[in-house]
């Protein structure tokens, strides 16, 4: 059931990464992040208030406080990466962030069995051939790269916090006080930064579905990815929901038209090879 939550949770995040970097093409990056981390904050208070959930406070939800500052950021920089860059080379460079996540497992004593780690470096390294040697590819500017393993390693730290905030249980709650606070820090940043320059976010009423929709999926996805992570190895459990960018450079190559080469073809077969083994051990 681990092994299942945490793929599922890769594709949701998959689906979202793509959904929120093409629209991050129309409108600002920053505009794209707060609104629809706003829309799912709003469809999370509804159900939190509908089921009662908000009974089930307690002091490990300043693990999901930490996880809302730090989110917005990594959503910033990522979307605009995504924006700047070819997607299919952007989301599998991002997934460096998995090392963070596996670090603290390994720090809480937690250890793989032989064939899962055989099928973590199997995984690892497939989805970092999917980004792919840039010879004859989409090339990735300086920028790019900053901003791609900037988002990476906070990536891996609210994987790392959502994990230990959703420990006591009201994971329903732990989600909405992550993405209220999402909202409330890129609200701050949207305020500072119109402040510097007003943003254009003509045309954001037409694409509010498809933000809530890309919001959502990325609640979605972390709360199955909080839930594998007690149900299973967190080290597991991390690289299995990392396999996300095989899901946005396959969309980005099916829609957009990207163009992937080889290795990075044979890197997204060996992130699968990856993960049959993690779910054979």
């Amino acid at each position: 059931m681990s092994a299942a939550l945490a793929l599922l949770a890769s594709l949701l995040w998959g689906v979202a990464d793509y959904g929120g970097g093409a629209i991050t093409r129309r409108l600002p990056a920053l505009g794209v992040v707060v609104l629809s981390q706003t829309a799912a904050a709003a469809v999370l208070a509804v159900a939190v208030t509908a089921t009662g959930g908000w009974a089930d406070a307690g002091p490990a939800l300043w693990y999901a406080v930490a996880a809302g500052v730090i989110g917005p950021v990594a959503l910033l920089a990522f979307y605009r990466a995504l924006a700047l860059g070819p997607m299919g080379v952007v989301s599998p460079l991002a997934t460096v962030g998995v090392l963070v996540p596996i670090g603290v497992g390994l720090f809480l004593g937690e250890r793989p069995g032989a064939v899962q780690g055989l099928g973590i470096l199997v995984a690892i390294a497939g989805v970092a051939l999917a980004g792919g040697p840039q010879r004859g590819g989409p090339a990735v500017g300086r920028r790019v790269l900053v901003l791609t393993l900037s988002a990476a390693f906070a990536f891996g730290a609210v994987l790392a916090l959502i994990a230990h905030a959703s420990a006591g249980g009201g994971l329903l709650l732990m989600l909405c006080v992550q993405r209220l606070t999402n909202a409330a820090v890129g609200v701050g940043m949207l305020a500072a930064a119109a402040r510097r320059e007003p943003l254009e976010l003509r045309g954001a009423a037409r694409s509010l579905p498809a933000l809530t929709a890309v919001g959502v999926a990325d609640v979605a996805a972390n709360g199955m990815y909080a839930t594998a992570t007690h149900l299973g190895s967190v080290a597991v459990a991390a690289v299995l929901a990392s396999l996300y960018p095989v899901v946005t450079a396959l969309m980005a190559r099916g829609l957009l038209k990207e163009r992937l080469l080889r290795v990075q073809v044979v890197g997204a077969g060996l992130a699968v090879a990856g993960t049959l083994i993690l779910a054979a051990g």
